[in-house]
């Protein structure tokens, strides 16, 4: 990501005065049943950290990623507010540079970032049964764009996992799955 994205970014988060409680993303609302109470989680641009504080009072352990370091600091500061600092990590990354190194985990949350380039790593990040949760911006019901998912193209991104839901319209498309169970 070029320092001028970043620093877009990082306006972007300044402008930002929401103290928004902890949620997981609206897309994956119907599905709160299938996040797990416990292991881990990796949130890729996690923005404020709304989705990493809602895994960690869940009972995970959080491990959050954005490119900005103003949400970054916002996301500590949830962390902190809402009981959960022991159980979040937050670190600055360039997800344009690829998914920092790690161990597998039980959930990949990854709400409004799209990187075509990103899908094997994320898949490949999660525990045999983990559970990925994605929701991109979509030309489905909207126009397109650079940024935005084709028609299908999260479905055929993780055809090897479990589709557990999916939907694509007004703009945007999201997938929940799990990993086999067994190693790949």
């Amino acid at each position: 990501m070029s320092e001028q994205d970043r620093i877009r970014w990082d306006a972007a988060y300044s402008d930002h005065e929401s103290v928004a409680a902890p949620a997981l993303p609206q897309a994956f609302v119907g599905l709160t049943d299938r996040f797990p109470v416990t292991g881990s989680a990796l949130d890729v641009a996690c923005g404020t950290g709304r989705g990493s504080v809602w895994l960690a009072q869940r009972g995970l352990a959080v491990w959050g990623l954005d490119v900005s370091a103003v949400a970054i600091t916002e996301a500590r500061q949830a962390a902190a507010r809402h009981g959960v600092a022991e159980r979040c990590r937050f670190d600055v990354a360039d997800l344009d540079e690829g998914l920092p190194a790690g161990l597998p985990v039980d959930v990949v949350l990854c709400h409004r970032f799209r990187d075509p380039g990103l899908y094997s790593s994320l898949a490949a990040r999660l525990r045999p049964g983990g559970l990925l949760a994605i929701c991109v911006l979509s030309e489905v019901g909207a126009e397109p764009g650079r940024f935005r998912a084709v028609p299908g193209e999260l479905e055929a991104a993780f055809a090897g996992l479990e589709t557990l839901g999916a939907a694509e319209g007004d703009g945007q498309a999201w997938l929940v799955a799990r990993a086999p169970a067994t190693a790949r």
